[in-house]
């Protein structure tokens, strides 16, 4: 408890309003490690019309580029990654089937990326043939592609060192059944994520992980028992942050559960379609290998 104690006053008392992509200017407090990180990009790649919508002129890849390389250009070590769902929802997956998407992705210098279901809405046939356009990995460690073409195409986890912090990053995806028609996702096996969350963090830990986030399109939190963001902390210690996609939640700021053993997990979600680019700083602590994180949201929009 005395270690959640510090990590949300860290945290909680970080928190900044939403900020513009042009007007945000760096904390003067030195960051050891910066994570970036978006969720259920929907095939966004052009700013939302302006309609009158509620989100009118914001997002666009374009203006989430200029944002992610001015933080690049005042950040000590970053990290860029996605929660899944980058394909689906503007005419240019329809014309592309993804091809755009991954290609100005791998512009940005995305470091990873999990799976979304809508990854599978052409089939596991469609979902191959595009990932010679990304130059980062997706990484799931739940889905069983063992008797499909897609064998041994994706890694479980990636580990990453940024400076003199090692980063252990798994991901995992949501059951397709009920979400994706069975034919496209065929013999892709659905694992429960809980075990392998578990396994997941002692194999991280077990190479000298001093952070272990899981990118997670589970869903932030249900009403009934559905595994999600929230009950996977619950049941699953040594999680350090999970970012989540799926349910488009808009959090204003992180969430932090305790495990039954008392680890803290942060847990964020920055909405939909690249409005938002989450941000947390990790900073040493007292103890030099304490990591604390503080979160910001950055807005994408002119």
């Amino acid at each position: 408890m005395k270690r959640r104690s510090f990590i949300k006053q860290s945290v909680l008392g970080s928190i900044a309003a939403s900020l513009t992509g042009t007007g945000w200017a760096a904390t003067s407090e030195s960051s050891v490690l910066t994570i970036l990180h978006t969720n259920d990009m929907h095939s966004r790649v052009d700013p939302f019309p302006m309609d009158g919508g509620p989100y009118q002129g914001l997002g666009g890849m374009a203006r989430r580029a200029e944002v992610i390389r001015q933080i690049r250009s005042q950040a000590d070590q970053v990290l860029l990654l996605d929660a899944g769902d980058v394909f689906q929802g503007t005419p240019y997956f329809n014309l592309f089937g993804g091809e755009i998407e991954l290609k100005l992705m791998s512009q940005m210098g995305y470091d990873a990326v999990t799976l979304g279901n809508h990854e599978f809405d052409n089939g596991i046939a469609g979902l191959e043939a595009q990932l010679p356009h990304a130059n980062f990995p997706f990484i799931i460690s739940n889905y069983d592609f063992s008797q499909t073409s897609l064998n041994n195409k994706f890694a479980p986890y990636k580990v990453f060192d940024k400076g003199q912090i090692k980063i252990g990053v798994f991901g995992l995806g949501i059951d397709l059944n009920g979400l994706v028609a069975e034919p496209l996702y065929g013999n892709v096996k659905y694992i429960d994520p809980v075990p392998v969350a578990r396994e997941m963090v002692q194999q991280l830990r077990s190479l000298q992980c001093q952070l272990v986030v899981c990118l997670s399109h589970l869903g932030y939190r249900y009403q009934n028992g559905r595994i999600s963001d929230q009950k996977l902390a619950e049941q699953v210690s040594g999680i350090d942050l999970i970012i989540g996609g799926h349910t488009h939640t808009f959090l204003n700021e992180p969430q932090l559960v305790d495990s039954p053993e008392g680890h803290a997990t942060l847990i964020n979600q920055v909405g939909f379609a690249g409005i938002n680019v989450g941000r947390i700083d990790y900073r040493r602590g007292s103890n030099s290998d304490q990591l604390t994180p503080a979160s910001k949201t950055v807005k994408v929009t002119n």
